[in-house]
């Protein structure tokens, strides 16, 4: 007997009647969604590296969206290992960068007429994870409104509160602090002095409030790795096709890098500087 048969046996070897990875994973479709519109070799490339982001980002929602049902119902801990989770799958999305990265702006110039109009800064999935972290710019709405579906589930995610707002409330109660007026996360949302003050509470005495200081830092970690994501994608479109817009019609670098200005959770970036 072989090494190899040695350590399969027992192994089972026939699926003609039970469910095999390849079933269970619905591999069939996924594997065959690839679809290259040129004879470019490094389309195919391109298409896996947004296919694979998406599937990343349907994982990213599917934890904010717990971890905010586990904070409304006090369930902190759960929370924790959740945003803990969502900051790993952005450092995971940022490790695909250096994949990206090894198409120059020859191979990228060969099939980006194939790209048509179509653009990352379409991606609903994206938009949802910025809704639900709290960046809400409302104006961005009219860009799903072609994906009926899309379009219904941006609007759901409007009506409520957001992450960060949801700590807010946490935070406020343990202080008796009111509600705070405005909602925050909203595109005219500004850092507020009142948070800040409740946050700089918090990070003056841990040992008190160890599950609000536990909880600001996992927003932090997640925010972390959140913006070096943006940054490394500043860094790529640089990199492959220079100061060209986008093919979305966005100014491109210039736009990305406008997007590095944005805080999801200014208040505690900024009590770094009360302390």
């Amino acid at each position: 007997m072989s090494e190899f048969e040695a350590a399969s046996k027992g192994a089972k070897m026939d699926f003609s009647k039970d469910m095999s990875y390849g079933d269970y994973l619905g591999l069939d479709p996924i594997l065959n969604a690839q679809h290259p519109l040129s004879d470019a070799h490094d389309e195919m490339l391109f298409i896996i590296q947004h296919q694979t982001s998406e599937l990343w980002m349907r994982l990213a929602i599917h934890e904010l969206e717990a971890a905010r049902q586990a904070m409304q119902g006090g369930e902190l801990p759960a929370a924790f290992k959740m945003l803990s989770r969502v900051a790993r799958i952005f450092e995971q999305l940022n490790n695909a960068w250096d994949v990206l990265r090894t198409m120059t702006p020859s191979e990228y110039t060969a099939f980006r007429p194939s790209l048509g109009n179509s653009s990352g800064f379409q991606s609903h999935q994206y938009r949802l994870v910025e809704f639900l972290l709290g960046n809400r710019n409302e104006s961005l709405m009219k860009l799903h409104k072609h994906k009926a579906a899309s379009f219904a589930r941006l609007e759901a995610e409007l009506a409520q509160p957001s992450l960060y707002q949801v700590a807010i409330a946490r935070l406020c109660d343990r202080f008796d602090h009111q509600p705070l007026a405005g909602a925050p996360g909203r595109s005219d949302w500004k850092a507020q002095q009142a948070v800040q003050d409740l946050w700089q509470r918090v990070y003056e005495d841990p040992g008190a409030h160890w599950d609000l200081y536990e909880l600001a830092e996992k927003l932090v970690d997640l925010e972390d790795y959140f913006r070096r994501w943006r940054f490394n994608h500043v860094t790529t479109v640089e990199r492959i096709i220079g100061f060209k817009r986008g093919t979305g019609g966005t100014a491109g670098v210039s736009y990305l890098r406008k997007m590095l200005e944005v805080e999801l959770f200014p208040e505690l970036w900024n009590v770094r500087g009360a302390l």
